[in-house]
């Protein structure tokens, strides 16, 4: 039996003007490791994506998003990057 840690945290960033809550969550898939990502948008409907890592960084895979989402692109592959080094450290 194997032990898969389920990872999910929440971060606010400043997008397109306003303090937004990203949700993302770690989903495992027999090929690759993915993060799930969902913020709301102005009118309250929730925008959601999926991001992968490639050469090194947290890249939104191809998703019709808002500008303002792609914008935080970096932004959020630090943060995932930030949540995983953390996960590493944690004893328990």
């Amino acid at each position: 039996m194997q032990f898969v840690k389920n990872i999910q945290f929440t971060r606010l960033i400043k997008a397109d003007g306003r303090l937004r809550e990203f949700n993302f969550r770690k989903m495992i898939t027999s090929q690759e490791t993915l993060f799930s990502v969902d913020v709301v948008d102005d009118r309250g409907n929730r925008i959601m994506f999926k991001m992968n890592k490639q050469d090194g960084n947290w890249k939104i895979i191809p998703t019709p998003v808002p500008a303002w989402v792609q914008d935080q692109e970096q932004n959020m592959s630090e943060m995932i990057n930030e949540e995983l080094t953390a996960q590493t450290f944690t004893v328990y």
